[in-house]
C-alpha cells in the first residue's frame, strides 16, 4: 500500500530533524569529556591566582603598613641613649617590659585604659543608633525641608572643630563637667559622616515596598525601626561602629582640653609621658605601644565578623 501524501511529509521532517545528530554521533548520545571539564576548570582555577609580582606588591605595601607598629615594639625595647645613636637599632632589646611597667606607673595607664574604652565604646554605640535613625529618616521618610536639612547636616563637616573649642568649654564649665568623662562623650554622640554614611546604605538596601508591606501588617514607627531597619543595615552599622570607636579611642584635641592627669584618657596620659627636661623616648614608645595594644586585640577578635559584615552587605545590595 503506498503511502499518502502526509505520511511521506511527516517521515521527511522526522528525519530532517533527527538525521543531524544521528549521522554524527552515530546513533548514540553523545557523552561528556571528561578531559574538556577538568581543563575548563584549570584555566578557571588559574585566574584565582595572583602571580609573583602581585604578591611581591602586597608584601612590600603589608610592611610599609606595619613597619610604624615594629619600630614602636622596637623602641620600647630599647633605652633612651641607644635611640640616640646612629644608626638607630633595628632589632629588639631586652627593657621591653621594664619600659612598660615604667610606662604603666607614670602615665596611670590602667584608668585611662577603662577611661577610653567607656568613652569610645559610648560614642560608638550612641553614633551607631543616632546615625540609624537619622538616615533612614533622611532615606525613605518624608517630610519638609528634608534636603535642606540634609544639606546643612553636611554642611557641619565643612567648619574646622577648632573653631567650637571655646564656646563648648564655656558650656561644660557652666554644667561643672570639667575633669568628668560627660564631658567628652556628649560632644561627640553624633556627627554627620555617620548620618550621611547611613542615609547613603539605606537608600538603596532598603526596599520602599519592605517599609510599606510592613505597615500594611500594622506594624508601627519603632517595630518598623527595630525588625526591618536595623537588620537590613546591620553591615554597615559594624562598619561605622568601627571606624567610630578607633576614632573615638584616638581622639586628642579635647579630651585635652576637657580631661587632666587625674582623670585621662589614653591620649592624654601619654602626653604625660613626654614631661621632663629630657623625656625618655622608649618610655614613651612604651605607653605608646600599650595604647595600640587594645585596638590590635579588637580587630583580632572581631575582623573576620565586620568583614563578613561588609561582604555580606555588598552581595545582598
Amino acid at each position: 500500500m503506498l503511502p499518502t501524501t502526509a505520511q511521506r511529509r511527516t517521515r521527511t521532517a522526522a528525519g530532517a530533524t533527527d538525521g543531524p545528530s544521528t549521522a554524527t554521533t552515530g546513533g548514540k548520545t553523545p557523552k561528556a569529556d571528561p578531559r574538556r571539564s577538568t581543563r575548563k576548570a584549570g584555566s578557571a582555577g588559574r585566574h584565582l591566582h595572583a602571580g609573583r609580582i602581585t604578591y611581591g606588591i602586597l608584601l612590600l605595601f603589608t610592611a610599609g603598613s606595619l613597619f610604624p607598629l615594629i619600630w614602636t615594639a622596637i623602641a620600647a625595647s630599647r633605652n633612651n641613649q641607644r635611640l640616640a645613636e646612629t644608626p638607630p637599632p633595628f632589632w629588639f632589646g631586652g627593657n621591653l617590659f621594664s619600659n612598660m611597667t615604667t610606662a604603666w606607673q607614670d602615665a596611670n595607664m590602667g584608668k585611662a585604659l577603662l577611661n577610653t574604652t567607656f568613652v569610645a565604646g559610648s560614642i560608638a554605640l550612641s553614633t551607631v543608633l543616632f546615625a540609624t535613625l537619622a538616615g533612614y529618616a533622611f532615606a525613605k521618610l518624608r517630610f519638609r525641608a528634608k534636603n535642606l536639612l540634609l544639606m546643612m547636616v553636611i554642611g557641619t563637616m565643612m567648619v574646622p572643630p577648632q573653631l567650637s573649642v571655646v564656646p563648648l568649654f564655656m558650656a561644660i564649665a557652666e554644667l561643672e563637667w570639667t575633669n568628668q568623662l560627660q564631658a567628652v562623650i556628649l560632644p561627640m554622640m553624633v556627627n554627620a559622616f555617620g548620618v550621611f554614611f547611613m542615609r547613603q546604605y539605606l537608600v538603596n538596601a532598603l526596599p520602599t515596598e519592605l517599609i510599606e508591606a510592613a505597615r500594611v501588617d500594622g506594624a508601627h514607627s519603632l517595630r518598623i525601626v527595630w525588625h526591618v531597619v536595623f537588620p537590613v543595615a546591620r553591615p554597615a552599622m559594624a562598619v561605622l561602629g568601627m571606624l567610630t570607636f578607633v576614632l573615638a579611642w584616638n581622639e586628642f584635641f579635647w579630651p585635652i582640653i576637657a580631661l587632666t592627669q587625674d582623670n585621662p584618657t589614653v591620649q592624654v596620659a601619654l602626653t604625660g609621658l613626654g614631661r621632663g627636661y629630657i623625656p625618655d623616648e622608649s618610655v614613651i614608645m612604651a605607653g605608646a605601644l600599650l595604647g595600640t595594644l587594645p585596638l590590635l586585640l579588637a580587630f583580632t577578635l572581631f575582623g573576620k565578623q565586620i568583614v563578613g559584615g561588609v561582604m555580606q552587605g555588598a552581595v545582598k545590595g
